[in-house]
């Protein structure tokens, strides 16, 4: 029987163990070589059969006679390796094995469908080429290099797919022309090298079977399981995401660890709020921590050793027998309903990116010991993976949930982002599953409320003494200009230079609110379409008009220069005040995350909020309260002390004035979604919004005199306790030489719907030099108190 050969190939296949024969005849003639004896017994043997060396031309001869081949091949397929290696003889293009190794027997036999071996990778095009590039190789030097890896895809009894990549030794191979093959020139070579594509050519110059192949080959297989499935899990991970994809990764997973009843979940980790929350990127992602829930405290979800493990050492939690681990004394809350599950083995990797834990990598199986800490050690090499593309995911994600935080909330601050975060997710989450969800409002419930202010002082009259100048000075140019026009417009200017001289009394006296409105609809109706037409007529006067409009410019003109170095004031004050508070921030942030909010008017107001709601991930306590109090009266100090410094480089050397309202009932914040802001919530908790637009233009009971003062800072509060609280504060800075020694005790006057508040009043120690070198905490204000009492 002819061996069936590829449609085409340069080659005529010949199978013959000469070479190795060849090998034995060496021995055999070599008297002192120990092998010299099993040489000649193995010549002996094969005497009967000819065809050994000379070709093969019906396989049946080797398949009856296996014991009599094994011995021939027995210096290639040394007995004590027959279990570990697996390899055989084949011949090229033909889809044989021969005396394959007992390992790979036992592979083919176990194969669960019965496995052919058969490669495919090569079409006939490339099949032609590549046997015609072995020549060139062999005879001719080149060194043209057309290898690429090819793999077995076996699967076990199991139904769990081996990969195994193939090598092949063509050591027994000898090739040889025989007459109807054509010399090849060099020329030849360049031309076939640029010519890949021309089967046409490839033929002509190496036509078919014009060379002979004889002898056998070696194949050798490797186990590449777990790095096909390590190349094979990155190309699905960056693929499109549907819905096979889980069953593409549990396929890839059991190759890894040679399970068939292996199965994965992910659940993302928020540190936030130590919670496990259900993983939706465009799907939903299972989870056996979960199970049907959206959320689980990581209490609930874990055990205590669990948590140590995956959240606080960040590494594998493995149980290899669910049933054992259950008569553990230990709270196994979850692993009880792993093994309600009919989970008999786990694994939970933590998923870590930039040292964070983000999420919990699943791995079960139905089957005790299979999973366990030792076999955990192989998610080592796809982790890495796993762990990018999750992160990537999450990125992804984020992006969607600022997205829609921007739409509907605006800019957030970064302490209460976390919840805008998770009403976002939910709204995401439940998109993806097609569920109907509307965006919740967002409340904070008991946080102490703190407010602050600094305030220009006479910022109005400033305002309106800079505002008078420059239109008096506009005005007087007006009236120059409306005399010398008087020739040529005789009785429309008596009648405006009369009305003119009426507003010029208005801005000589007290200056009233609707002054500078009735001064412009004078310009706008009267005087400068008077102008416009004096300027088309052309007259004389034209230039000193054009120098009057240049003038009006509120950039850069004569008429605007006192309005001009008020702004410019205002602002100054307000940015670097602004910018000393959002920096100092930084340090009340971290020591105790609170919500905080800046507005500036004629001077910056801000508000604090504290408290457990806005920050569920630290332990709230009433010091962490009393220490944001103790931060805001010093930063108050600071920022009027610095301005002190920096007034007499300003355009208008304007003072300032601080205050703090003290309000010791927690409330409730809720961020209105049409206005784009946090507001307290309730009527009761509404007293504070009302105090605060309404306290900075009290008066001290009795009198005339703001409760607010150049270089003190004035605190407002309600009761005896708060006020015992702040004079504690002030005496402790006291020592520390930023407040002075007097401390003044005031009432307020009543306001509308608001009575019974006092303050507390105390000038702020400065001097030419940047005072306050120091920022004091809590904790240091109670040591100095323990001092005081034992001394």
């Amino acid at each position: 029987m002819k061996f069936k050969q590829p449609a085409e190939i340069p080659f005529q296949l010949q199978f013959s163990f000469n070479k190795i024969i060849e090998h034995w005849e060496q021995l055999a003639a070599s008297p002192n070589d120990s092998r010299n004896g099993l040489a000649k017994q193995i010549l002996k043997e094969i005497e009967p059969y000819p065809e050994f060396k000379t070709g093969i031309t019906d396989i049946a001869l080797v398949k009856n006679n296996p014991q009599l081949i094994s011995l021939l091949l027995s210096e290639l397929f040394p007995s004590a390796l027959t279990n570990n290696e697996i390899k055989a003889v084949t011949l090229p293009y033909q889809h044989l094995l021969i005396n394959p190794t007992k390992r790979l027997q036992d592979i083919l036999n176990s194969a669960n469908p019965p496995f052919d071996i058969y490669i495919s990778d090569s079409d006939e095009h490339q099949l032609y080429i590549m046997s015609c590039c072995l020549i060139m190789n062999r005879f001719y030097g080149t060194s043209f290099d057309f290898t690429r890896p090819l793999f077995y895809d076996i699967p076990t009894a199991e139904g769990v797919i081996k990969h195994y990549r193939i090598t092949y030794n063509g050591d027994f191979l000898e090739l040889n022309p025989t007459e109807n093959a054509p010399a090849i020139s060099q020329t030849d070579i360049e031309l076939l090298r640029d010519n890949f594509d021309d089967l046409k050519l490839w033929k002509q110059k190496f036509p078919p079977e014009s060379w002979i192949i004889k002898g056998f080959a070696i194949v050798t297989l490797f186990d590449a399981t777990v790095e096909n499935a390590v190349s094979t899990l990155k190309e699905t991970l960056l693929g499109e995401r549907n819905e096979i994809l889980k069953q593409q990764l549990e396929s890839i997973f059991r190759s890894i660890f040679n399970i068939p009843d292996l199965y994965i979940g992910l659940s993302a980790y928020n540190a936030k709020e130590h919670t496990f929350n259900a993983v939706n990127f465009d799907q939903r992602v299972s989870s056996f921590l979960l199970s049907d829930d959206q959320e689980k405290e990581a209490g609930k979800a874990l055990c205590p050793s669990a948590i140590t493990n995956l959240i606080e050492k960040k590494t594998y939690y493995a149980v290899s027998n669910v049933a054992a681990h259950l008569t553990k004394s230990e709270d196994n809350g979850f692993v009880k309903r792993f093994n309600a599950l009919g989970i008999k083995s786990f694994i939970l990797a933590p998923v870590v990116k930039n040292d964070k834990l983000i999420a919990v990598f699943e791995v079960i199986s139905h089957k005790a010991g299979q999973l366990n800490s030792i076999n955990a050690n192989r998610l080592n090499i796809i982790m890495p993976f796993l762990t990018d593309t999750i992160d990537r995911q999450f990125t992804d994600l984020n992006n969607q949930v600022r997205a829609l935080i921007q739409i509907e909330y605006t800019s957030i601050h970064p302490s209460v982002y976390w919840k805008f975060e998770k009403e976002a997710l939910k709204f995401i989450h439940n998109k993806i599953l097609n569920k109907s969800y509307s965006l919740k409002e967002i409340v904070f419930e008991n946080v102490y409320p703190l407010y602050g202010q600094i305030d220009i002082k006479d910022s109005s009259v400033t305002r309106n003494d800079c505002l008078q100048t420059d239109l008096q000075k506009q005005a007087a140019s007006i009236m120059a200009l409306l005399q010398q026009l008087q020739p040529d417009f005789k009785a429309v200017t008596k009648e405006y230079i009369n009305d003119l001289n009426e507003i010029l009394i208005q801005l000589h006296s007290t200056f009233k609110a609707d002054t500078e409105q009735s001064f412009n609809h004078f310009l706008d109706v009267k005087v400068y379409p008077l102008f416009n037409e004096a300027i088309s007529s052309q007259l004389p006067i034209t230039p000193l008009i054009d120098n009057y409009f240049s003038n009006s410019d509120k950039n850069n003109g004569d008429f605007h220069t006192h309005r001009r170095k008020y702004d410019e004031t205002i602002t100054l004050i307000n940015e670097r005040m602004a910018l000393k508070l959002d920096h100092d921030q930084a340090e009340a942030q971290a020591r105790f995350p609170h919500y905080y909010e800046r507005f500036k008017t004629d001077g910056i107001e801000h508000s604090l909020y504290i408290g457990s709601s806005i920050a569920p991930d630290r332990k709230f306590e009433l010091s962490d309260l009393y220490n944001l109090r103790l931060w805001q009266i010093q930063v108050l100090c600071e920022m009027e002390a610095e301005h002190q410094l920096q007034k007499a480089h300003l355009p208008y050397p304007l003072e300032v004035t601080s205050l703090i309202l003290v309000f010791s009932a927690p409330i409730a914040i809720r961020f209105r979604t049409d206005e784009k802001h946090f507001d307290v919530d309730g009527a009761y908790n509404a007293r504070f919004e009302v105090v605060k637009k309404r306290i900075d233009k009290a008066f001290v009971k009795g009198t005339h005199e703001r409760i607010t003062a150049v270089g003190k800072l004035t605190v407002v509060y309600s009761n005896k306790e708060e006020e015992w609280e702040y004079i504690t504060y002030i005496q402790f800075l006291q020592s520390k030489q930023m407040l002075d020694d007097e401390i003044e005790l005031l009432e307020l006057e009543d306001l509308q719907g608001i009575s019974g508040l006092k303050a507390l009043r105390v000038k702020i120690l400065y001097n030419n030099k940047l005072p306050f070198a120091k920022r004091y905490d809590y904790n240091e204000l109670l040591h100095e108190i323990k001092q005081q009492n034992v001394e």
